[in-house]
């Protein structure tokens, strides 16, 4: 993958941002209740992560290259998932205006950081820097607008996207594995250097999707040799979080 810019690194989260906002003001109590595409998660657990989210990533935007870098997460995992599960029982109203509040905020911290701070140590990941963490907030918008099930699917993910997905997940690949991604119409892209190989062909965000947990939409064909496969078995998330990104 050709490595963004900051300036267009920057372009695409703020887009997807604007997305998302829009996305996040039209819940309202019944929708807040339906389910979203994460196996017991409601919408309004989605919202809750994504508050929870945008507050610990502007925090660790807003104290870049601090001698000791806050945590992501007051609490760590726990902490986390605690917040998560009381903040998703808020009513609709105030959890959409939380929410929206928190992205607001984020945006002012992407815009307010600049060329010489992309460097800069974070808490994020224990000392990723502001580069590492913008990567991470791109992840984490693109994939749960689409999580919330509002009319934004795996289908909107751009190629740049999809490509940046498999680099960042190839991680996920078994030591013993290696995936061959054959996304339709685009060259094969290599995960993993075991010896025990699985051709996987589909869509590139269809591919993407699997890589990244989700259902995808269309077909994901596996052959192993010249047979037909079951989907083989992926690693947990980078981050070590393997519940939800």
């Amino acid at each position: 993958m050709t490595e963004l810019t900051q300036q267009d690194l920057s372009a695409r989260i703020l887009t997807s941002l604007s997305a998302l906002r829009t996305l996040v003001s039209t819940v309202d109590d019944a929708a807040a209740a339906e389910p979203s595409a994460l196996p017991g998660w409601k919408r309004a657990h989605v919202l809750a992560h994504l508050d929870g989210f945008a507050r610990a990533a502007t925090r660790q935007l807003d104290t870049a290259g601090a001698d000791e870098p806050f945590p992501m997460y007051d609490g760590g995992q726990e902490g986390r998932d605690e917040a998560i599960a009381m903040t998703a029982l808020m009513r609709a109203g105030a959890l959409v205006a939380r929410t929206d509040e928190s992205l607001a905020a984020l945006e002012a911290s992407i815009r307010g950081t600049s060329a010489g701070e992309w460097v800069l140590a974070t808490g994020f990941r224990g000392g990723g820097s502001v580069h590492d963490l913008f990567y991470a907030i791109w992840r984490e918008l693109v994939i749960h607008s689409s999580d919330l099930l509002l009319g934004h699917s795996v289908a909107d993910w751009e190629p740049a996207f999809c490509a940046h997905l498999f680099e960042e997940l190839a991680v996920r690949v078994p030591e013993s594995r290696r995936y061959v991604l054959q996304p339709h119409g685009a060259q094969r892209i290599s995960l993993g250097e075991g010896e025990d190989v699985t051709v996987l062909s589909g869509t590139d965000f269809d591919l993407a999707a699997w890589l990244a947990g989700r259902k995808p939409l269309g077909p994901v064909q596996a052959t192993a040799g010249a047979d037909g496969a079951d989907l083989p078995e992926l690693g947990p998330w980078p981050s070590g979080q393997k519940a939800r990104n």
